[in-house]
């Protein structure tokens, strides 16, 4: 186990679907698609990547009483798209904050799941002796000018941060991800022969997505969560309550089908007012859902990458001592 010893976060005022500029342009098609997501706005804000995660990590530090400068590691996971080429956005998020004498690098490539290579990664490096605080940020933002994208879910923009140690009252007491190559180019964005007004983001195979991707969701999802409560002596019953993405209200009935449960409310409240905030959105409802010490929460993550993952966040009541995974 690993402690999360405080967290952040910063989404962006929201903005009512219909008022996206967007909107105008979208086909029937789309625009039904769109309506049916139970996304009534979005959060929106002018501030980029790297801004929004920063002040989510500003505000994570705060609630774990440090500053920048206790930070041992500061790990990024990285946007979609990168705010330019080349230069790194992970030291570029060191210097904003000020941990000159962190180390900073990033993960991600997993979309939708790539935090929990953050938490792998933060887990592994505080086992080693010289690291006791890992700061783990990102900043939402949409990979192109649209942030509807068809047909899964509405993109926001937004900031969110953990703060990682070695003990605190909650813990993340374990992490399992899996992830299927089959399905790495069904999104994309074609960039390279055009300029930034004109890309959009493209579903290459629809059928596979609707039906191929989602059978392996809702069984990687299921194996994933009863491998979780499993190795951990944990029955369902133990649970306190379930956290998912934000993607659609068909998404969290699909969870609620897997688990026999539906989510935590947090999450329908969430995706309501702030759409997809990507890797932000399971520990954002986590801290929206604010569960009472003593729960066991289960948090769950997919992506059309492929990766699938799941994590158990223990609430503890004033436990001290060192926890890792």
């Amino acid at each position: 186990m690993i402690a999360l010893a405080g967290s952040g976060w910063c989404p962006g005022e929201p903005v009512p679907v219909e008022r996206l500029p967007e909107w105008a342009e979208l086909g029937d098609d789309e625009r039904s698609t769109c309506a049916a997501l139970g996304i009534a706005s979005v959060a929106v804000s002018g501030s980029g990547a790297t801004d929004l995660a920063a002040a989510a990590a500003r505000r994570a530090l705060d609630r774990a009483s440090l500053s920048a400068t206790d930070v041992d590691v500061v790990i990024t996971v990285e946007p979609r798209a990168p705010e330019a080429l080349v230069s790194s956005d992970a030291t570029r998020l060191q210097a904003v904050l000020g941990a000159h004498r962190a180390l900073a690098f990033s993960v991600g490539g997993l979309g939708c799941a790539s935090l929990a290579p953050a938490l792998l990664t933060a887990s592994g490096l505080l086992r080693t002796p010289d690291v006791r605080t890992v700061l783990v940020a990102h900043g939402s933002k949409p990979a192109t000018p649209r942030r509807y994208r068809h047909p899964v879910t509405v993109n926001g923009d937004g900031g969110g941060a953990l703060v990682l140690t070695r003990s605190g009252d909650v813990r993340i007491r374990d992490v399992l991800l899996e992830t299927n190559g089959d399905y790495a180019d069904l999104f994309r964005v074609s960039y390279r022969d055009r300029p930034f007004a004109e890309w959009r983001e493209e579903c290459t195979d629809p059928m596979t997505y609707s039906f191929r991707l989602a059978v392996e969701t809702r069984n990687r999802l299921r194996d994933l969560t009863d491998r979780l409560l499993s190795r951990n002596g944990l029955t369902a019953g133990e649970v306190t309550c379930y956290l998912g993405q934000n993607l659609s209200l068909p998404s969290h009935r699909n969870y609620a089908e897997v688990l026999g449960v539906p989510l935590d409310p947090a999450c329908a409240a969430n995706l309501a007012r702030f759409g997809h905030l990507g890797p932000n959105d399971t520990f954002f409802n986590l801290h929206t859902a604010d569960p009472p010490p003593g729960s066991r929460v289960v948090l769950l993550d997919a992506s059309p990458t492929a990766a699938w993952s799941a994590v158990l966040v223990e609430i503890g009541a004033g436990e001290d001592g060192t926890h890792l995974l």
